[in-house]
């Protein structure tokens, strides 16, 4: 079913205003399912033309793509789409600033602790005297990372943990927006056996302080690079300071695709949205300018990775580790991030005028707007 964009707006309209706790019928699933097949088929024909574009792009095993040297793309990354996963380590409840984009916006104040003297891993808590116990009989991962929320919150209680990994040869990196990273910490990280850190430069739009702080991490940590999900600011702001950035001599820059979910969906109100393989929800514009910053890096043969994070790098990403899981074929827990879809959210691109579909068909009686039995 190839359904128009005008019908697909006058029945997602009628969606919109459904109460919550109103079922959807079978027919009208299949008016949405083919309202969104008809924009997720407009944003990959979009993209396949900007990727066209792209003379030095490259796959890493077809499971996402990049530009530049690939001896320096991160290998957080790879453990993370080729290896047995990337096992998140959380220790830090707390962050010094909100982001509009942060996946918990609005509730920062409420986030749960792990526990005085804790680490959780694989979502079960553990002392640092426990983990080697956890070593001694899980298989090592290939890679471990260190999120939530803001690690240098409270940086000094990591160095023990990350010498334990270190010494059972385990790949790790750290996420952080940078803001209160010092040389001292910084240096410690790398002596305590830290290989790779991430900084959300978008985070502080861009810093001049955050920007020193990158080219200090490389004087010490091995990999360094930016993990930033891309919005119009943060393209916007990176250009101006392209050159200070590139100075730092930083290893990659993660473009991550934005994806929403309940907590800060609201701060991108009235955007063009897609819902890539009824998952993840995005502004279209978030992967468009990744593709249009990586061409400009291919142009200009940055000595540095810039790598696509995008939804089907994470659909990817998901298969892998429930391949290495042992799951049944096809297992993944990619999934849409909201227990109800927030329909009004794709009225904004079935109004947009320029926004086209490739191809358009009449709906059959028993499916128009008004027609409908139910």
């Amino acid at each position: 079913m190839k359904i128009s964009k005008k019908d697909a707006l006058i029945w997602f309209e009628f969606f919109s205003i459904l109460p919550e706790d109103e079922e959807i019928t079978t027919k009208q699933q299949e008016i949405i399912y083919s309202t969104f097949a008809q924009i997720e088929e407009a944003i990959d024909y979009r993209n396949d033309t900007l990727m066209s574009k792209i003379k030095g792009l490259k796959t890493l095993e077809n499971r996402t793509f990049f530009v530049g040297n690939e001896g320096r793309f991160p290998k957080g990354c790879r453990s993370c789409l080729l290896g047995t996963g990337l096992c998140a380590i959380r220790k830090t409840n707390k962050c010094n600033i909100e982001c509009k984009f942060c996946y918990n916006y609005g509730e920062l104040e409420d986030i749960p602790p792990v526990g005085e003297g804790m680490w959780e891993i694989g979502d079960t808590k553990f002392y640092e005297k426990d983990i080697d116990l956890l070593l001694s009989i899980h298989q090592k991962p290939t890679g471990i990372s260190y999120v939530y929320l803001e690690p240098f919150m409270e940086i000094e209680k990591y160095y023990s943990v990350i010498k334990k990994f270190r010494d059972a040869g385990i790949h790790q990196h750290l996420y952080t927006n940078g803001t209160l990273a010092t040389e001292e910490t910084l240096k410690a990280l790398g002596e305590a056996g830290l290989d790779e850190i991430r900084f959300n430069l978008g985070a502080a739009n861009c810093s001049d302080k955050v920007i020193k702080n990158i080219g200090i991490a490389k004087k010490y940590i091995k990999d360094v690079g930016i993990e930033t999900p891309m919005t119009p600011e943060f393209f916007e702001a990176f250009l101006k300071k392209k050159q200070a950035i590139l100075e730092t001599k930083l290893d990659f820059i993660n473009c991550a695709e934005l994806h929403l979910n309940a907590n800060n969906i609201d701060n991108y109100y009235g955007e063009n949205m897609y819902i890539a393989r009824h998952g993840y929800i995005s502004p279209i514009w978030s992967r468009e300018l990744t593709l249009k910053f990586m061409k400009i890096a291919d142009e200009e043969n940055w000595d540095l990775v810039v790598h696509d994070c995008s939804n089907y790098t994470k659909f990817a990403r998901d298969l892998n580790l429930s391949s290495k899981e042992g799951k049944w074929f096809g297992a993944s827990r990619y999934a849409c991030e909201f227990s109800k879809i927030p329909y009004e959210v794709f009225l904004p691109v079935l109004r947009d005028d320029n926004f086209k579909f490739l191809t358009e068909e009449e709906l059959p009686d028993d499916y128009k707007p008004g027609e409908m039995i139910f």
